[in-house]
């Protein structure tokens, strides 16, 4: 149906023709593309990988990773994961780089390889220009025998992700906490069925109701977090008597929320009120980073 090529990663839906779909040829030599230039100059490298719930998911990762292997590269495999948490174990594992396998908001049939530089951030204009140019002409050197990477599985990253949370200075847990709150989440059949949970039962949320639970990237609606999608949501958090919705994307990395009424509380509105809040405790500017990347519009092609 469709293969996207971006600067900042590849994203296509499963099956069909190479070039033309995200198959596992386009897959390895992207894959390939990335990682020889990553590892250029350098003794070892290493990066990491992690996935959501997407019912292609699997075999994706291990295209990659067994692609990565092949090039004497080690990989750190986070499994089931969200695109915010491997960017933090890019960092904390001083890794090379990272590849997330996720098409974000976009339908179950589509998957995507999103890159990441050594900082955890997406990777620049230039280098994905120069992954795009490498990728088309296929000039790869695999390993030897002797030099294939390895693969560590490291499933900490959700504990480890959810203690930087709570140990920032600015998070409140004995105030979360005393308010008892009650949330309704809507997980999207997909990893924030895991991962939302888990941080507001961290924060002191013990009554949390989770929407589309099974992670299974059967996703019961449009995966984009937005008002005409999130009805049910909106209509249990009334139900429950709930104090707050939530909704995230497959990879969560967008979220939304919904007000006790039911209304919509939007994205739009959830950086301003963040930046508030933090602005009322410190002084100093803010700054919004625009990220160039392929699943920046909204959009479901």
């Amino acid at each position: 149906m469709s293969l996207i090529k971006s600067i900042s990663g590849i994203r296509g839906t499963i099956g069909g023709k190479p070039g033309d779909n995200l198959t596992p040829v386009d897959i390895v030599k992207f894959t390939a593309a990335y990682g020889t230039i990553i590892a250029a100059g350098k003794l070892k490298t290493k990066i990491v990988i992690g996935r959501d719930g997407r019912i292609s998911g699997p075999t994706v990762q291990s295209l990659v990773a067994n692609t990565l292997v092949a090039l004497g590269i080690d990989v750190v495999d986070l499994g089931a994961s969200t695109t915010p948490t491997v960017e933090v174990a890019v960092e904390m594992e001083n890794a090379d780089g990272g590849i997330i396998l996720t098409a974000s908001h976009n339908p179950r049939e589509w998957n995507a390889l999103k890159l990441l530089n050594g900082e955890g951030e997406f990777i620049s204009a230039e280098t994905g220009a120069n992954v795009l140019e490498l990728a088309a002409k296929e000039e790869f050197t695999f390993a030897t025998v002797d030099k294939l990477g390895t693969v560590n599985t490291d499933e900490t990253y959700l504990q480890k992700h959810i203690d930087a949370i709570l140990n920032y200075p600015l998070v409140d847990v004995k105030t979360i906490k005393k308010r008892k709150y009650k949330v309704v989440v809507d997980a999207i059949n997909s990893t924030g069925a895991v991962f939302v949970p888990a941080l507001l039962k961290s924060l002191g949320v013990e009554n949390v109701i989770v929407l589309n639970a099974e992670v299974n990237g059967k996703f019961a609606h449009n995966p984009e977090p937005l008002p005409e999608h999130l009805s049910e949501l909106c209509s249990e958090v009334v139900k429950q008597k709930a104090d707050l919705g939530i909704a995230v994307d497959p990879d969560v990395d967008r979220l939304c929320f919904v007000n006790e009424d039911g209304t919509f509380f939007g994205e739009e509105y959830t950086l301003v009120a963040v930046a508030d809040y933090v602005l009322g405790k410190r002084v100093g500017n803010t700054v919004k980073r625009y990220e160039q990347h392929p699943f920046a519009e909204r959009s479901n092609t």
